[in-house]
């Protein structure tokens, strides 16, 4: 299974933290674009980290059942 985590405006729109989805052969742009048809972000900005490593959103990356998959929104220092 992959898992999807969720933080912060990502996770309040998604209304939960995490998920997990049996798939394989499947690639990160193919996931991003099921998550965008199934939540509708819209114009909403984050970053992608697979297994803890940030990771483009164009990548040509594909996913083995044991990554973890974060979306992570912008973030601010101060």
């Amino acid at each position: 299974m992959i898992e999807i985590k969720y933080f912060g405006a990502v996770a309040e729109k998604t209304k939960c933290s995490f998920e997990k989805i049996v798939s394989s052969e499947l690639s990160l742009q193919d996931l991003l674009h099921d998550l965008e048809e199934k939540y509708r972000f819209e114009s909403m900005s984050f970053s992608v980290a697979v297994n803890q490593k940030i990771v483009s959103k164009t990548t040509d990356y594909k996913l083995q059942t044991t990554d973890i998959v974060a979306l992570l929104p912008p973030f601010a220092g101060g």
